[in-house]
Formats: C-alpha cells, sequence, structure tokens
C-alpha cells in the first residue's frame, strides 16, 4: 500500500509491505502530481512532478531517479510488452530549451542524453504523441495542415494516409485492438462532427467507416466523440450519427463495414405497445461514458457478460435529452426491453448473472433493485433503514465478486458512510453445467459475424444459482467469405450497387509506381478483408490483392525537392536533394543531376538515392538545379530554383541628415555581408500607413511637409529580418557648415557610429554653451573616416503656432555668429580629462531656397555664369588667404567617397548574379559605404558649379 502526503504539508510516500499493519515514511524533493505503475513488474513506478519533471522507481517508491524536465503532462508511457524488447523502456514527450516538443524514449535507470534515442525525426507538435498497443503516434504541423504519422511495432514512422481530400483539422485515435486503428476524424467542414475512419494492419491506409459522428465538449475542454465499443464482442460499437440536424444511434457488427439503427421494444415498461417502424422511429442511446470512477456511466457492458447492454436513451426520430428511460439488451443489440422510466446506475456483479440497478437522484433514497434474469424482472430491496444521500457505487474486482459498496451520506452536513452489500446469502449453491443453455451471437439472424459463428454459455433464467468464473465462447467456427466480410480498400469508395470502385482522385496504377521491371507488387481488387475477420474459402481468393509483374514504364512524373521541403540552402552548408519519380523503371534509370553551380553527377538508378544527394554551395545566389531521367521506354526531366544564402547579421541605412522640403532623397541599406542571397526591402516613411516594398536596396522619395522624419528599412533574408531606423529633418531651408577639429582628436577617434554619434551631442552642447543658440537650430553630424570631420546645420526656428518667423535672415544671422564663434576660437570641449578640442569652420555651404531645374532665359543665364564665375575667384582667393584647414582634407574625402562607389560585375550564365562591392578599407566596410554619400548631401557652392 501507497499513501501520499499532503503536499501543503510535506511531500512524503508512507509505503506499508503487511497490508497496513505498519508504514514507514520516505521524504521526497519533489511534489507528485501524478503516478503511473508498470504493467507488469509491481515495483516500478513513474511519477510526474509538479514541477514537469518525471522520475522513475524500481523499488516501490523508496528510491527515485530523475528521468527527464520539461516533460508534457499525461505524455509519457511505459513499455508495451512484445512491440519493445526492453521492459524498461519509457517514452516521453518533452519541450527544448525554445519551446518545440520532440519524443523521447530511454531506459527507466540510464536515461542520460547518450543514451536518449529520438524515434521520431524532427520536432512534433505539443501535447501529440500517443502510445497505444502495438502503435506509436505524433502530430506535425506544417504549411498550416496537421500531418500525422504512426509507427507500427516500434518501426519507422510512417504518414497516415486518408483519403485525399480529406484534409482533416483534428483527430483521436478511439482504439488500436485487433491489429487495426480506429479514428475520428474532424474534416475541414467539419464543426460539432467527425468521421470514422479504419486502417489496415500497419495503421497507415484509412477507409472511411461513418460519416458525421456527434461530438461535444467535456467539463475540462477535452472532445468526446459519441462512440461506444461494446465490451466482450470484437468489432462490436455503437455511433451517434447526426442526419439533417438530427442525432440519431446507429450500431455495427463488423468495424464499420455495415451500420443499421436500433429497433425500439415491441412495449414499453407496463406492456402497452410501442408504435415505431424503422426508419422513420428507433432506440437512441446516450453514449457517454462516466469520468467519474464512482458512478456507472450512462451506458455500461463487461466483457464476463458478452451479450448485456444496458443504457439511457429514448424512442423517437432523433435523440433527445428528454423523457429518458433505461433500456437493456441480452441478445447484444439486436432487441431491447424498457427497465426503468427514470435513469438509473447498473453494475455487474457475478460475471452479469446479477444485475443492481440503483435511482439517479439528488434526493435520497433507501432501496435499490436487482435483476437475475438479465434485466427482464427486477426486485426491489433496501440497503439501508435510515435514506442515503448516495455519491458513488463500487463493485469490488474479481472475477467472482459478489459484494458491492455504497457511499454517500445521510445529510449535508454530515461524514460519508459506507454500506457493504452482501448478496451471497442469496444464492445457495453454484452452478453446474446443466444451469446453462447455448447462445449464439448473431445480428438479425446472421449468424456470420466477423467471418465466424460464435457460441456462447449463457445461465437459464430460470436458475437462481451463482456463476462464479465465467466461462467464456463455447465454440467458434469460421465461416465461408462471402462479400459482406470485405471492405473497401484505400482510395476506393462503396457505390449504391455495392461494388468499390475508385475515387476520382485516385490511380490504381499508382500502386506500383515503386516497382521495378522483373519484380512483383500486390495489385489491389479495391477490396480489403476486414481485419481480425476470420472467414475462409468463398469469395476470398476473388477479392484478395494479387501479385501481379511490374510493367515497363517510362520515366513521369519527375520531381526534385529539399529533403526539408524548403526552396533554400545556407552557404557552405550540406543541403539534401530528394529526386522522386511518380512512376518509371527505378531500377533500370539513369539520373543525372546538375546543382547549376558547374558540377553534376550521375547515377545509374533510383535506389542509389534513397537518402538523398548531399552537395554544398560554397556562393550565394539563385541555382537552377536540374535532373534528368533516361531509359529505354523514355525519359523526363525536373527543374528546381534553389536560393543559397548566408546570414544576414547587420542593416545599416544611410540617408542625409537634413534635405529640403520637396526635393528627392536617395536612402540605402547597406548589408553585412554584403552577398547574403535572395532580399526583399520593405521601407516605413513619412506618415505612409503601408509599407513600400522592392527588391533593391535603395529608394527615392520626397517629403511634403517640415518637420523631423523618421525611415525604417527591414530588409527579410530567408527566416531572417533585420532592421535599421534612421531620422532626418525637412525643412524649407537651412544652413550648412562643414567643421573641422584640432588634430588631437584623431587620436581617440575608432570611427565607430556610436562614438560619432556621442561625440557629435557633445559638440552640439559646446556650440549651444559658445554662442547662446537654442538646440532646436542645431544639429552636428560628425562623418565617418580620418582626419576627423562634422557637419553642422543651422536650422529655421519655429514658434509654438507654428509659424516661421524670418526664417532666412534668422538663419543669416545665426550662420554668422556660429562662424565668428568657431573663428575665434571658442568652441571647444573637452574629451576626457587633459584632452581639449577645438572646433573649426571650415566652409560655409549654403542649401538651395528654390528649385533651380526649370529653363531659364539666354541673357539670366550669361548673367548667372557671370556671377558663377566671379563667385569661384572670390572664393579661391579667400580660401588660399585664409589658410582654413579642412580644404584638403574634404577634398581627399570626396575621392575616397568615390573609390567606394558600389558597381555592378556581370557573371558567366552559369554562375549566379551577386552584387559586388569594392571597399578601400575593409575593416570601415558598413560605416564608410553608409555614410560616404552624407558628405554630399547640402552641396557646396564650388561643387555645384
Amino acid at each position: 500500500i501507497m499513501l501520499l502526503t499532503d503536499p501543503e504539508i510535506e511531500s512524503s510516500l508512507l509505503i506499508s509491505s503487511d497490508e497496513g499493519a505498519t508504514y514507514q515514511k520516505y521524504r521526497l524533493n519533489f511534489y507528485i502530481q501524478s503516478l503511473l505503475f508498470h504493467p507488469k513488474q509491481e515495483d516500478w513506478i513513474l511519477a510526474y512532478s509538479q514541477d514537469q519533471k518525471l522520475y522513475s522507481s524500481a523499488e516501490f517508491g523508496r528510491r527515485w531517479q530523475l528521468i527527464q524536465e520539461a516533460v508534457v503532462p499525461n505524455r509519457f508511457y511505459w513499455s508495451v510488452m512484445g512491440s519493445n524488447k526492453e521492459p524498461d523502456l519509457v517514452h516521453l514527450e518533452a519541450r527544448t530549451v525554445d519551446g518545440h516538443s520532440q519524443y523521447l524514449t530511454c531506459r527507466m535507470q540510464n536515461c542520460t542524453e547518450a543514451n536518449r534515442n529520438k524515434p521520431f525525426p524532427g520536432y512534433i507538435d505539443p501535447d501529440s504523441l500517443i502510445v497505444q498497443d502495438d502503435y506509436v503516434f505524433v502530430q506535425l504541423t506544417s504549411g498550416g495542415r496537421p500531418h500525422y504519422y504512426v509507427s507500427y511495432r516500434r518501426n519507422a514512422f510512417a504518414q497516415m494516409k486518408l483519403p485525399k481530400y480529406a484534409l482533416p483539422k483534428d483527430m483521436h485515435v478511439i482504439s488500436t485492438d485487433e491489429n487495426q486503428v480506429f479514428a475520428a476524424v474532424q474534416e475541414w467542414n467539419q464543426n460539432d462532427t467527425y468521421n470514422l475512419y479504419i486502417s489496415d494492419t500497419r495503421g497507415v491506409y484509412f477507409t472511411l467507416a461513418l460519416e458525421n459522428v456527434q461530438s461535444s465538449r467535456g467539463p475540462e475542454g477535452n472532445v468526446m466523440i459519441d462512440l461506444y465499443e461494446v465490451a466482450g464482442i470484437k468489432g462490436m460499437f455503437l455511433a451517434n450519427k447526426k442526419i439533417d440536424n438530427q442525432v440519431k444511434t446507429f450500431i455495427t457488427y463488423n468495424k464499420g463495414r455495415d451500420w443499421r439503427l436500433l429497433q425500439a421494444p415491441d412495449t414499453d415498461l407496463r406492456g402497452d405497445p410501442v408504435h415505431c417502424v424503422l426508419p422513420y422511429c428507433s432506440l437512441h442511446l446516450h453514449l457517454k461514458v462516466s469520468e467519474n470512477p464512482y458512478t456507472s456511466g450512462i451506458i455500461a457492458s463487461r466483457d464476463t457478460a458478452p451479450s448485456i447492454i444496458v443504457a439511457s436513451g429514448n424512442i423517437g426520430s432523433e435523440l433527445s435529452d428528454s423523457d429518458i428511460s433505461m433500456f437493456v439488451s441480452s441478445d447484444a443489440g439486436n432487441t431491447w426491453r424498457q427497465i426503468f422510466e427514470e435513469e438509473h446506475s447498473v453494475l455487474y456483479l457475478d460475471q452479469g448473472g446479477v444485475l443492481v440497478a440503483m435511482k439517479h437522484t439528488s434526493l435520497p433514497i433507501r432501496h435499490l433493485w436487482l435483476s437475475f434474469d438479465e434485466g427482464r424482472s427486477w426486485s426491489k430491496y433496501s440497503f439501508t433503514s435510515i435514506p442515503l444521500f448516495v455519491d458513488g457505487v463500487l463493485g469490488e474486482p474479481g472475477e467472482e465478486t459478489l459484494i458491492m459498496t455504497v457511499f454517500g451520506h445521510f445529510s449535508h452536513r454530515s461524514e460519508w458512510q459506507l454500506v457493504k452489500v452482501d448478496y451471497k446469502s442469496i444464492f445457495d449453491r453454484r452452478c453446474a453445467e446443466e444451469d446453462y443453455r447455448p447462445w449464439q451471437l448473431h445480428s438479425q439472424g446472421e449468424a456470420c459475424i466477423m467471418g465466424a459463428k460464435r457460441i456462447y454459455k449463457k445461465r437459464k433464467s430460470e436458475r437462481k444459482c451463482m456463476q462464479g468464473k465465467y466461462a467464456g465462447a463455447m465454440e467458434s467456427e469460421p465461416c465461408v467469405c462471402t462479400e459482406a466480410d470485405f471492405d473497401c480498400d484505400y482510395g476506393y469508395e462503396r457505390h449504391s450497387n455495392g461494388q468499390c470502385l475508385p475515387a476520382f482522385w485516385f490511380n490504381p496504377s499508382s500502386l506500383s509506381k515503386d516497382c521495378s521491371l522483373g519484380q512483383s507488387y500486390l495489385n489491389s481488387t479495391g477490396y480489403r478483408k476486414v481485419v481480425s475477420n476470420n472467414c475462409t474459402d468463398g469469395v476470398r481468393e476473388q477479392y484478395t490483392a494479387k501479385p501481379q509483374k511490374c510493367p515497363g514504364k517510362a520515366p513521369r512524373g519527375l520531381r526534385i525537392v529539399t529533403a526539408d521541403g524548403k526552396l533554400t540552402a545556407e552557404q557552405g552548408h550540406n543541403v539534401t536533394l530528394m529526386v522522386q519519380l511518380e512512376e518509371g523503371d527505378v531500377q533500370r534509370t539513369l539520373i543525372q543531376v546538375d546543382f547549376g553551380d558547374g558540377i553534376a553527377v550521375s547515377y545509374v538508378n533510383l535506389s542509389s538515392m534513397e537518402d538523398g544527394i548531399k552537395h554544398v554551395y560554397h556562393n550565394v545566389g539563385i541555382f537552377r538545379v536540374t535532373v534528368q531521367v533516361d531509359n529505354s521506354l523514355g525519359s523526363d526531366s525536373a527543374v528546381l530554383y534553389l536560393h543559397v544564402t548566408c546570414p544576414l547579421e547587420h542593416v545599416h541605412l544611410s540617408l542625409p541628415f537634413v534635405t529640403t522640403k520637396n526635393k528627392e532623397v536617395n536612402a540605402t541599406a547597406v548589408l553585412w555581408p554584403s552577398q547574403v542571397g535572395t532580399l526583399t526591402y520593405v521601407w516605413w516613411y513619412g506618415n505612409n500607413t503601408e509599407p513600400l516594398i522592392t527588391l533593391e536596396g535603395s529608394i527615392a522619395f520626397k517629403f511634403t511637409s517640415e518637420g523631423m522624419n523618421t525611415i525604417t528599412v527591414q530588409v527579410s533574408a530567408g527566416n531572417a529580418i533585420l532592421q535599421d531606423t534612421k531620422t532626418i529633418a525637412v525643412y524649407e531651408e537651412f544652413r550648412s557648415l562643414r567643421l573641422s577639429f584640432s588634430p588631437n582628436l584623431d587620436d581617440y577617434n575608432p570611427d565607430i557610429p556610436e562614438w560619432r554619434r556621442d561625440v557629435s551631442r557633445v559638440i552640439k552642447k559646446a556650440l549651444v554653451e559658445a554662442t547662446g543658440v537654442p538646440g532646436q537650430h542645431i544639429l552636428v553630424a560628425v562623418l565617418p573616416g580620418l582626419p576627423t570631420a562634422a557637419e553642422l546645420f543651422v536650422l529655421p526656428h519655429q514658434d509654438p503656432t507654428g509659424e516661421n518667423k524670418r526664417p532666412a535672415e534668422d538663419l543669416e544671422q545665426i550662420s554668422e555668429l556660429m562662424i565668428h564663434k568657431l573663428n575665434q576660437n571658442s568652441v571647444h570641449f573637452e574629451l576626457k580629462p587633459g584632452v581639449q578640442v577645438l572646433v573649426h569652420a571650415a566652409h560655409l555651404t549654403a542649401a538651395p531656397l528654390v528649385d533651380l531645374t526649370p529653363t531659364h532665359s539666354g541673357s539670366a543665364m550669361l548673367m548667372l555664369l557671370s556671377v558663377v564665375f566671379v563667385g569661384l575667384a572670390v572664393f579661391v582667393i579667400y580660401k588660399f588667404k585664409r589658410k582654413i584647414p579642412g580644404i584638403n582634407v574634404y577634398a581627399q574625402m570626396q575621392n575616397e567617397k568615390e573609390q567606394e562607389m558600389v558597381s555592378r560585375v556581370s557573371h558567366p550564365e552559369s554562375r549566379p548574379y551577386v552584387p559586388q562591392t569594392e571597399l578601400r578599407r575593409p575593416g570601415q566596410l558598413i560605416d564608410e559605404k553608409v555614410e560616404s554619400q552624407l558628405i554630399g548631401t547640402a552641396p557646396s557652392a564650388l561643387q555645384r558649379v
């Protein structure tokens, strides 16, 4: 006996080895949420903790060992005897650090990283692992659709094949008995119903068994399918099907091959005739099984009483939640009798020899009902002298039990009361051979069910003796096979004439697509025998798939894809290509693969390429991969355009700091590395609500209103998206001034964007302190490269009302003040203790006040040229006279800028097109290329001439 302590007080186990006489306490360092005992080894236990860790014990909880962390709740299983060689193997679903789920197996006492296996390659959908009998199921969603995979007897996983256009959105495994999978599938056009599908032995190929089965949600949100598997009779199911918004109950005896409605009783409880004619009226049953282990469900059957079914329901045209009565069948659903007009809980005692019924009511009761003749007659008994509010009823385990326990309370304030009822005194003897009669299982008189005649022993209704151990079936005799023993094979559908014909989407010849000349394959007749059907001879040979020689076929339906189904690969890494052929002679076929990068390979047959073709691309670009297949009967070819990329690490947006209103501005996205493959650029600027998407890394645009504007570029490369954001000032007019610095600043210039941003802020602060000009007038941008230079922008003042006040005069006055202070060496800042940096004026540039692009008259043009030449002369004299530092520097930087222009290089046709970038200093790849264009954004008078 094992007891768990209250976790709010302590975490311990109390274990008794002497039937509860004494207990020993074992403290735990984790809190148990659930336990799973091994089906064969009584001392082996799995414990799931509240922090999602899984522990194992081989000593009935006395010692524990951690198996795995981050285990998904209720997704851990012991090995299944027969399917697993190791009895201590544990199947589990675990979450990775990044939130994915994967299927793992390991030994309970040796579950280290090195000893874990991953039977399913890659990740699976969360909470999808099921290990049941000979089958393991997982789910994997891709392309927005769930795909289901099955492993039969722990072999490799195969994708489960439903009819082509079923397009499932949810699946539940109903049964895996008798080497077959019964599954409920909700298809794309269903909301509250499911279709029932039944598989072949491997659980791969599924055919439709019943459409539109009713479903509902349980109290915890779990899906409940209105399908009930009758205990004791293999292949017998009850289902509630929705037809024209009416729910009706159907029954099958051959695993869904045939369904029919239930015949209503001939008379009611009082013996009056019931007028109910099929198919307009029938018996309908509630098929939900109780989730409470202490109360029986509204339908019940037992393996030890194969002919008896007790359920609640109603008679009419459809299933109803009102006018519910209790019904019993003692001949496996062929005929039914009404036994109560209200819902009752029914227990099976003495292997079904005794039925005990207790009324479903919220009121206290003191009586129960007994039947010794399979529900034909009932006797009333009192089980307590004081009426009891019944909370539950338990039949004690064991094959010969005649004891039941009723527990409840006498009042809402009283403690629980347990009443033990022993029926042994009712019987005075055990049953003998002469107390039994034979009973043959049938379906409306048809004795051959699942290919056999089965005769059971049943106690004679007038004999009141204790059955004891169940005798089981007396005999089973195989039947001759008929068409009714065969279902439609995968890809075939049953038509109104009873024939199984190919569905519109199915090509029967596709079954031989993996077939080679000289070999053979099983050619389906359109039928397959119902799994576990035991019929012999008859039409068995006619309907069974027959071996057939593989025909010689020309290659057709050739495809080349990547192993992961993607159209991208990474530079320098292996990419696996798979060649797929819909049909053709695969053994005598020559395959030639050209990877598009100057390398090609040849193979003699497809079987040598089962694991795929691995190849490494050393360059980025789009490669045209071609495959040619030839055999003696013909040829076929296929093409794959593969995008080879390398990871994008950094994006830098290059654009001017300031621009003129309504003037075209260029923005460029500069990448590191510069060659990453196919890219998509998404631009956000101004007040646009929709982005601009381009395949080029540069765009031009205009701003129609003044102010500060943000521009963002997002670059999409494969699965990665990077972005950069910059701000640009837009004004009708502004002034710009080149700044230079004392040479000591170059000693501390690492030439990186962060340093330039910080120094720009310090220079602006120094200008504000020296001139008293408000900060909103000033924008400073330190330029890349050495010697250190900067651009000072003088911006117009804007009052709180939004109207400019004498902007031209303000700009001229501020510019003159700036130049005056700079020439007086009044602008300086301390870079670090003891390092003073002086700021100088290099030269003044004027932003255009108006657009000069329209044509002018001849005289005006001559006058303009004269003014320009005079201006040029005065400017040159001014420069040489003043000896202003920075002129040579500026010319040198302009020369460097021209060297850093991007050029496109043409390539031979066999090589992919890749943009090339020539850079003077590789160490400054991003910054110089990004900001080299910024130097000339506010052109000087000299540049304009």
